[in-house]
């Protein structure tokens, strides 16, 4: 199969470059057949390319012919508006994989799905569609939406993805098909799931106030492992992005990558709404970039997207950007640059295949071989690896630290140590921070302001509590007013006596000491100080509810059924949650832990063709 796809990219150059119009004499007549003139072009090429005549003939006219199709569906677009899709399939249907689709551009994306999936004789509720670098919109909020309006075009290219993993045909048995069947339905809620789940954990970053305790999850850090501080507009963006990348990750682990493509691409897209200079700070866009075209390989769709190439060359820029020029700036904040290197390979080894598949082979050989250069560099003896068990570390750990010291087992079991010191003290640190913010919101809690004020005013006064307190003093009604979400429950029926003498002793008029304590819901200390700003008055800006506004709503039937629905709600977003944490890894460098296994045999596979093409050459 790569093979051929480098005949076809080669035959094609050739092409362009003698300026050959196979869909016009003397190679195609005026019925469309094959011209006589082919047979005469396939011996040329043949013997430029040292291959088989016949191999060639047929190459060249599978291009005539999709050449004709790709001109006979202009012209029916221009003149009924008829678009053609080009549809590649998943790789267990190991024939015409890719097929050409006529539709309009005004049917919606679940439309298109239905008429995909009766086509080509797949199950349309176990599938997904890829055009463009994006799934195809099919929730319910996107019913409306056709596909011009989602950015679908004529002579686009569309990805299909089973959610199914199985490779078996159509002759499976009955139970077998409906255990299939079930395990796709499973996939599709996890999917779902997944997303909530995003969501949830998203919603609570954007938030900023975090118990260290229970989300630990959340942090974005930067090289040394400390926390980034985001600005809240991004904040979600980033989580989601994070989120769904490491689900995506999850997959591929699994080796689950049709399932892997959707969860990356949606990482790319919320990666995409954070500004450049945060991208630059972290790798994580760059191992996206990776990590989606090695799905696309995976798949046997590298050839599917037009992008593979500019997201290779991105994620090249992206690590150039992180690590600096040849890793300066990494060698400068970890010392060693050892564990990186996996990325590079990877990254080395899809720029090999890409240029392969693109009859470029001189660029894939230069980047096949500097693959397989880091590859000899980066192979762990397993004895060395075993020595560092003995010694109570990790595999992962193991591999990450033998690589980091250059394969030398002392001075790796001294870094793991040290990392794991180091690591410690950072987490140390940070949640001390994250205590201490929590201490100070509940303080000013304590002083009658919801968690919300809380938030903001710290926020403000860039967590110093001293701060925040001298510009809640400052002006406590606005800090009271931007109180939207207020979460104190202490309101009164009517303030207590008591509360109304101390501010009438403190020199306040008993009528506006009583209006105070019911806008401050009771606090005394609230109360005390807006009067005393305002000159023993309350400002006009504060909302004055009558009595019967602050009495508790009576209980009805309607608020138990509630409750209860209320309590499975959370349940649900319990699991939902509880599911991304399972795939969020323990190891902070687990993106960097690889057993390069899939790489050693992909990268001899390849350079086995790359030179076997030299040898053909030189002995012409």
């Amino acid at each position: 199969m790569a093979q051929k796809k480098y005949l076809q990219a080669k035959l094609t150059q050739f092409l362009r470059e003698d300026r050959i119009q196979l869909w016009k004499p003397p190679y195609t007549d005026e019925n469309k057949k094959v011209g006589l003139a082919l047979k005469d072009l396939a011996k040329q090429y043949s013997d430029r390319l040292e291959c088989c005549e016949n191999e060639v003939e047929k190459v060249i006219e599978e291009i005539r012919c999709k050449a004709i199709e790709r001109g006979t569906g202009n012209d029916n677009y221009r003149t009924t508006g008829i678009a053609t899709i080009e549809v590649f399939l998943p790789p267990r249907l190991k024939k015409d994989r890719k097929n050409l689709l006529e539709t309009r551009l005004h049917i919606t994306g679940r439309e298109l799905r239905s008429k995909i999936a009766e086509t080509f004789g797949l199950q349309e509720n176990y599938i997904k569609i890829v055009i463009n670098k994006k799934q195809l919109q099919l929730v319910l909020i996107f019913i409306g939406k056709t596909l011009e309006e989602q950015g679908v075009a004529h002579n686009v290219k569309a990805m299909v993805l089973e959610l199914k993993q199985s490779e078996e045909d159509a002759r499976k048995n009955f139970q077998l098909e409906e255990e299939e069947q079930n395990e796709a339905k499973l996939k599709e809620k996890q999917i779902q799931r997944t997303k909530r789940g995003l969501e949830i954990l998203a919603k609570r970053a954007a938030e900023t106030v975090v118990d260290p305790e229970m989300t630990p999850y959340l942090d974005i850090a930067n090289q040394t492992g400390r926390s980034i501080r985001i600005p809240p507009s991004e904040r979600k963006a980033l989580m989601l992005a994070m989120g769904y990348h490491e689900k995506g990750r999850a997959f591929l682990k699994r080796k689950e990558y049709g399932i892997a493509l959707p969860c990356l691409l949606d990482a790319d897209k919320y990666f995409c709404e954070c500004c450049r200079e945060l991208l630059d700070t972290v790798d994580n866009y760059a191992v996206l970039q990776l990590d989606i075209v090695w799905c696309y390989f995976r798949l046997e769709q590298l050839e599917c997207l037009d992008d593979a190439e500019k997201k290779l060359n991105l994620a090249q820029k992206c690590f150039k950007n992180c690590y600096g020029e040849n890793h300066q700036r990494l060698v400068h904040i970890k010392g060693n640059c050892g564990k990186e290197k996996v990325l590079f390979l990877r990254l080395y080894l899809l720029q090999g295949i890409r240029n392969y598949h693109s009859g470029n082979d001189v660029e894939a050989y230069e980047y096949l071989n500097k693959a397989r250069q880091l590859f000899k560099e980066l192979y762990i003896d397993p004895s060395k690896v075993d020595n560092l068990l003995q010694l109570g570390f990790t595999a992962q750990e193991a591999r990450l630290g033998l690589r980091a010291c250059d394969g030398n087992v002392d001075h790796a079991a001294t870094h793991i140590t040290n990392r794991r010191e180091e690591l410690a003290q950072i987490r140390k640190e940070e949640k001390e921070k994250k205590r201490r913010r929590l201490e100070n919101i509940r303080f000013l809690k304590g002083m009658g302001y919801s968690t919300h004020a809380a938030q903001q005013v710290l926020h403000a006064a860039s967590g110093n509590l001293d701060e925040a307190l001298k510009i809640l003093l400052s002006n406590p009604q606005m800090w009271w007013l931007n109180d939207s979400n207020p979460e104190t429950d202490n309101r009164q029926e009517s303030p207590s006596q008591e509360n109304i003498d101390r501010l009438v002793y403190m020199g306040f008029d008993a009528l506006v000491a009583e209006a105070a304590l019911r806008v401050f819901r009771g606090n005394v200390q609230l109360a005390a100080q807006t009067l005393a700003h305002n000159g023993g008055s309350l400002p006009p800006e504060l909302p004055l509810s009558p009595e019967d506004s602050l009495s508790p709503p009576a209980t009805s039937p309607s608020d138990s059924a509630g409750t209860s629905s209320a309590s499975t709600d959370e349940d649900m977003e319990t699991e939902a949650v509880n599911e991304i944490l399972e795939d969020i890894p323990e190891h902070e460098e687990d993106y960097l832990d690889s057993t390069l296994e899939d790489e050693e045999i992909i990268i001899a596979e390849y350079l086995s063709y790359v030179e076997n093409r030299k040898s053909a050459t030189k002995k012409n």
